[in-house]
């Protein structure tokens, strides 16, 4: 498949127009800080498994065989996915109506 000549004049109107600027730093920006919570947690996570063992070793309460390290684990997952929640709804809002504009520019 090669490119047309209409086809390479739409891909410079959409990259000279300042909105396609504004959403791919938008959208690098928001991913890239959504993607260190995510890997700070799951890190964080993995090295008081290695040095936290004490603390994740306690049961919730006394007398129980859940310890606290399982509630924990499971508030990683259950972030990770809310936070995956968080970025697909400003992608179909904010991102994707700046992505509906641009290309209604280009086709002007």
């Amino acid at each position: 498949m090669s490119i047309t000549p209409v086809d390479h004049e739409k891909n410079l109107k959409i990259m000279n127009n300042p909105k396609y600027l504004q959403l791919t730093t938008a959208r690098n920006s928001f991913a890239g800080i959504l993607s260190a919570v995510v890997i700070l947690m799951y890190f964080g996570f993995i090295l008081l498994i290695a040095y936290g063992k004490e603390v994740l070793g306690q049961p919730l309460a006394e007398g129980m065989t859940a310890t606290v390290g399982f509630p924990l684990g499971v508030a990683v997952i259950v972030a990770a996915i809310v936070m995956t929640g968080i970025y697909v709804r400003r992608a179909n809002s904010e991102f994707d109506d700046l992505n509906k504009q641009i290309i209604k520019e280009a086709h002007e």
